[in-house]
């Protein structure tokens, strides 16, 4: 039997050195890959772990504005000019939004009357994870749009709190109260004048999202609470403001009047009781209002007074003693100064009155003739110190100053008209608060508005006392105060301002219009006012009535005098200032 010798195998050296590298290098790959996993690991959990956190949670949570109450606006009574109720902005978030922006807007359109295509684009806005949709609105129709979208399961539109400012008596103090914008912030009036006080400090608070985007509020410790505002007790009375704006609002309708302001002050305070303008605006509807339908013309527009300046002359010339009700004043047919030609507004020769006659009768030629008894340096200074030609410090926006020129500037004729009331301007607020420190025995009181202000929890804190000053003397006061009332006793320019029962002092004026843009003189337009106060013995109140450019042909008297007296006489019951039992005085008025 032949042996057989077996087949000689080939070396498995270098296959199996190669399959060992392979192995070597998977194995070095995969740690490779592991470290990189290890290292991400590390950087997320420590190194860059609040980052990541601040992110994750940025995209699941939501900070809103919480936007602070307004403070109220109230009368001297504490009854309500302008007040704040809850209401809610509507928000959206337009990465939730935009798929179902058209039947979102169609709802709000429906319900809110919101612009269907501005709706859309604003629920489809770019880049951005909040719109307003729409601000202050009232909580029931809110309610109602919420659950209609809930009922439809849309998501992404969300309420924040967004108090609604409201004026209960509407137009009523509208000029005075002001009004705010869809931002929340005052346009005009004491709104805007105080600002800063009233509108308080908003708040903030965060919300998780959940998926649906419903959210759901955080602990306390992320909701900074709004702080309200400064609330505001001014002077005026809610009943005596209402009924002066609609017997304001008739006259300068009957008359054909472009406007018409009535103020009343307190004399013995400064405070001002009513203060009305026509026309008038609802600060209900600030969406509808322009810049020039929120003017306040009592403050803001200026005019030449006329013939109520006259006792600011008068009043001058009884402190320097230069006059007293009797003094007499030989008055020609016309006066002639630096080429000019000056007349009364009645036609007349030679005639002689008594200063309480110039008054009465309303004579320009008698204040030419008694002004020339101090100098223009002088008139000038008892004017600045009647408050004249400055701002009175009201507290309103926008005041004027007026106009009046340095007496070093004064011609001759500029001495003769001023003294009548013509060749400077003022407002009715800075008038009105001139002859109200003739009522107060001389004394000057700065007008104001605002008495004290309300705390948010409900405390008082009143308003510094208005600066005083004295204008004349007492003695001198009182003199002018008799003058001026021969002028609503039979025979004076205006029977029609008397009121039964007291003595009323008072001064009509019938000023010549100017052209705002001219400068100019507009022949047949005419600027009319009354001026008075009430017990004139023991004055406690000041009414002050302008309207201008009355189309019917009326005067001071016969215009402005009835809304004096009807305004004085509801005051003087409101207030139950008595008759003082005095007797009228008769000082004649010619001699």
């Amino acid at each position: 039997m032949t042996s057989r010798t077996p087949p000689r195998r080939r070396p498995r050296s270098g296959r199996m050195r190669r399959s060992y590298s392979r192995m070597r290098l998977s194995i070095l790959c995969i740690g490779f890959v592991l470290s990189l996993f290890a290292a991400r690991l590390f950087q997320l959990q420590g190194v860059d772990a609040n980052a990541y956190a601040s992110m994750a949670e940025d995209e699941s949570t939501q900070t809103v504005e919480l936007h602070a109450s307004r403070g109220a606006i109230l009368d001297r009574n504490g009854v309500e000019l302008a007040s704040t109720v809850d209401a809610v902005a509507l928000t959206a978030d337009p990465t939730m939004t935009s798929d179902s922006a058209t039947q979102i807007a169609a709802i709000l359109q429906r319900r809110l009357g919101l612009d269907y295509f501005d709706t859309v684009g604003l629920l489809r806005t770019p880049d951005t994870r909040f719109v307003y949709l729409a601000r202050q609105v009232p909580m029931w129709k809110a309610d109602a749009v919420t659950r209609e979208l809930d009922k439809a399961n849309l998501v992404g539109v969300f309420t924040e709190r967004d108090p609604l400012r409201t004026y209960p008596d509407g137009d009523a103090a509208s000029s005075l109260v002001g009004v705010v914008g869809d931002d929340g912030a005052g346009l005009s009036g004491l709104e805007y004048e105080f600002d800063d006080e009233l509108s308080g400090k908003d708040g903030h608070a965060t919300y998780i999202l959940s998926p649906s985007g419903e959210r759901i509020p955080l602990s306390d410790a992320i909701i900074d609470d709004p702080e309200p505002g400064i609330g505001l007790q001014t002077s005026i009375d809610r009943d005596v403001q209402w009924w002066a704006e609609r017997r304001l609002t008739r006259a300068v309708r009957d008359t054909g009047s472009d406007w018409g302001t009535a103020i009343t002050i307190d004399v013995r305070t400064g405070e001002i009781v009513q203060f009305s303008q026509c026309p008038g605006f609802d600060p209900n509807r600030a969406g509808s209002l322009d810049k020039d339908d929120m003017v306040n013309r009592g403050v803001q527009y200026v005019y030449e007074p006329g013939s109520v300046e006259k006792v600011l002359t008068y009043s001058a010339l009884a402190d320097a003693g230069k006059v007293t009700p009797r003094t007499r004043i030989k008055v020609p047919g016309s006066y002639y100064v630096d080429g000019y030609e000056i007349n009364d507004d009645w036609s007349h020769g030679t005639i002689r009155l008594t200063a309480t006659g110039a008054i009465a009768l309303s004579s320009n030629l008698a204040a030419i003739l008694a002004s020339q008894r101090i100098s223009a340096a002088e008139l000038y200074d008892y004017l600045r110190s009647f408050g004249l030609g400055e701002e009175t410090g009201v507290e309103l926006p926008g005041e004027s100053a007026g106009i009046l020129a340095d007496a070093d500037s004064w011609s001759d004729s500029q001495h003769a008209t001023i003294a009548f009331g013509q060749g400077l301007s003022v407002t009715t607020v800075q008038m009105a608060a001139a002859i109200a420190a003739i009522a107060n025995d001389g004394v000057y009181i700065e007008p104001r508005l605002v008495t004290g202000y309300v705390q948010p929890d409900g405390s008082i804190e009143p308003a510094p006392e208005p600066e005083s000053h004295r204008v004349i003397s007492e003695r001198a006061a009182r003199i002018v105060a008799t003058m001026m009332t021969a002028t609503t006793q039979d025979g004076g320019t205006a029977p029609l301002a008397a009121i039964p029962g007291y003595r009323v002092a008072g001064k009509t004026g019938t000023a010549q219009r100017v052209d705002q843009d001219t400068l100019g003189y507009v022949p047949g337009q005419r600027t009319i006012s009354f001026a008075g106060f009430a017990p004139a013995d023991d004055p406690r109140f000041m009414t002050y009535v302008v309207m201008d450019n009355p189309k019917d042909g009326s005067f001071g008297g016969t215009g402005a005098g009835p809304v004096f007296q009807d305004i004085m006489s509801m005051v003087l019951q409101r207030y139950g200032i008595p008759p003082t039992g005095a007797k009228p005085v008769h000082i004649p008025l010619e001699w």
